[in-house]
């Protein structure tokens, strides 16, 4: 499932408008109003443009706004900086011709980011711009091995949290996967022809109606960091902030540590569990994130 890049400009313009009340932005609402959030011309006026020029940009029609008029669109949307890189994002793609078809090369991850994946002492893995785990080190398996016993084409954090058995353990999931549904809205604004994203997109919205709510909202992300609670069946509850760190070169993957504060509790058992790594008798039932 591909989106029209003009088509995504518009819904997102819309959904955005639609949120915001007229008190938001000190206007008055006035009687008899059957319209949810803002009207197309109450938005054109806050931010300075024709009321036609927005309606045609809403409507999904060729128009090439300059980047003073997406900033101040942005500002009357009281958009965060998220959204600003989005909407500019959208809108580079909107006005660009669609670029002839090329290959798109397997994400890979360095030997020299294997050999630092197994040098460092905390959990860690390599995510790829669509949310595909690529790699990890032995501590991530076993804090996180639900995904270890997967098909590389399966090992992907949103879809694995979209699972119907999720939910067990997980009482956080929803806030999560509406998390990464919106780091997945900003990677496939940057690329919306990649092959990946459109296969992942389109299985997702068939596989789940969570996902295709989640999807139709247009909220984007971009955490580079936070913090997660994981249920493990060995060494209990442990919440762990999370790091990610690009690594060097184009655009992609990521880098993420987890650790834990020194001498609290969530450092102890995580440490417990790198000591029951040496046990390979002790072997962890899969668990998921929260």
């Amino acid at each position: 499932m591909t989106e029209d890049p003009r088509r995504a400009l518009a819904d997102f313009l819309r959904t955005r408008r639609t949120r915001l009340r007229p008190q938001d932005v000190g206007l008055e609402p006035g009687p008899r109003r059957r319209v949810a959030g803002l009207r197309r011309e109450e938005l054109a006026l806050l931010a300075g443009v024709s009321s036609d020029y927005y309606q045609r940009m809403e409507q999904g029609r060729d128009v090439r706004p300059s980047d003073q008029v997406l900033d101040a669109i942005a500002r009357a949307l009281t958009f965060s900086a998220e959204e600003t890189r989005h909407l500019h994002s959208l809108a580079a793609a909107a006005r660009t011709p669609p670029p002839p078809v090329r290959g798109y090369p397997p994400e890979e991850v360095p030997a020299t980011t294997v050999r630092l994946l197994h040098a460092t002492t905390s959990p860690a893995l390599v995510v790829g711009r669509f949310l595909d785990l690529l790699a990890w080190n032995p501590l991530a398996g076993a804090l996180l091995g639900a995904f270890t016993e997967l098909p590389r084409a399966e090992r992907n954090l949103l879809a694995m949290l979209l699972h119907p058995e999720a939910d067990q353990g997980c009482p956080e999931r929803a806030a999560t996967v509406a998390e990464l549904t919106g780091m997945l809205r900003a990677q496939v604004a940057a690329e919306p022809g990649h092959p990946r994203a459109v296969e992942l997109v389109g299985e997702l919205a068939v596989r789940s109606d969570e996902f295709a709510t989640l999807w139709a909202r247009h909220d984007v992300e971009d955490t580079t960091r936070g913090r997660m609670r994981v249920d493990h069946p060995l060494v209990g509850e442990l919440n762990l902030d999370w790091d990610a760190y690009p690594m060097p070169g184009a655009p992609g993957p990521v880098l993420i540590v987890y650790t834990a504060e020194p001498g609290g509790p969530d450092h102890e058992r995580l440490q417990l569990l790198t000591g029951l790594l040496d046990a390979p008798s002790r072997t962890a039932p899969p668990v998921r994130p929260t």
